[in-house]
């Protein structure tokens, strides 16, 4: 166990979910007639976008324990993400999510996680410390510290890794599981005080930082204890900027849009990818942009994370 903890390039800790998309698209819900099942949430997706680019990957998270929590763990199998972590919570049914889809975007999410989430139950004294030091890069979420025990467990986590290696915060900003963002602020807070890199767009960088102008949010990220802020910008693109002094700015890769959701993960899996290659931020950025794009214009999450040769043909036919 120890010699596996210690090749993992990535754990993943927070959120999974089974989503259930509709087949048919700009079909209000009410209406839509069938379904596709998919493995969601964005930490394991993070962990299968990872995985999907040949990187070593396992993910700390709960499920219930039924037959969606059996599905989750034979998913993540599939793509070949660890689910030793992954353990049965009997108390919560495994949480579902229902999205409609209007291209190019509008996407609305419907959560279905009450009373409790399993992901939400993950306990302090449950961690593998010693995997969590040991793996390459370390990633949580934003909705990791919205209720306990999750919260303790995350800050618990961030504390023994003690930014050893890469530990990124995914600032993850989901307001319907938060009573409103000054809540969440502290919490944010002190994660970014442990992180070394945040990633975000710019709802969620304002609610961690209290600015929205993409420069103003960098360097509030910085600020606030990371080496590395990502500012996701939608149709703008991406801004990185490393307390180094090294900045980039890349703009989108165009595509049709089919489904965006699932693009934010893509992008973090390929930036875990581009940290890991020691490319360079506007290299890595490129790359990560391409992985989002391509997963934005399929309809599911997970199954639709690229392989590098997909990424590396898109960029191909995008670069002038």
């Amino acid at each position: 166990m120890t010699e596996q903890a210690q090749s993992l390039d990535l754990i993943t800790m927070g959120r999974i979910g089974v989503d259930i998309y509709p087949l048919q698209s700009g079909v209000p819900l009410s209406q839509v007639e069938t379904f596709g099942k998919f493995l969601g949430g964005s930490a394991a997706n993070v962990a299968v976008a990872a995985a999907r680019l040949g990187r070593s990957t396992a993910v700390i998270t709960r499920t219930g324990d039924d037959p969606f929590g059996a599905y989750l763990h034979q998913a993540l199998k599939e793509f070949g993400v660890d689910d030793r972590w992954v353990t049965p919570v009997a108390a919560h049914p495994t949480p579902v999510t229902f999205c409609e889809i209007f291209p190019p975007d509008d996407f609305p999410l419907y959560f279905y996680r009450q009373p409790k989430a399993p992901d939400l139950e993950i306990h302090t004294e449950e961690l593998d410390y010693f995997a969590i030091r040991a793996t390459r890069v370390f990633w949580i979420t934003g909705t990791g510290l919205s209720e306990e025990p999750s919260r303790s467990a995350t800050l618990a986590a961030l504390k023994a890794r003690d930014k050893a290696g890469i530990t990124v915060f995914d600032l993850d900003w989901r307001p319907m599981f938060w009573r409103d963002p000054e809540e969440a602020r502290p919490y944010y807070a002190e994660a970014l005080r442990h992180a070394t890199v945040a990633v975000g767009n710019l709802d969620e960088c304002e609610v961690a930082t209290g600015v929205r102008e993409p420069q103003a949010c960098a360097e509030a990220l910085l600020a606030a204890g990371v080496e590395l802020a990502v500012v996701k910008q939608g149709p703008k693109g991406v801004l990185a900027v490393h307390r180094d002094g090294s900045s980039a700015e890349v703009p989108p890769v165009p595509v049709e849009v089919a489904n965006g959701l699932g693009a934010g993960d893509a992008f973090g899996g390929s930036l875990v990818h581009g940290l890991l290659s020691g490319w360079d931020l506007a290299e890595t950025m490129r790359y990560a942009n391409a992985a989002g794009a391509l997963v934005a214009s399929r309809l599911a999450c997970s199954s639709a994370m690229p392989t590098p040769a997909e990424v590396d043909d898109l960029l191909a036919r995008a670069t002038p």
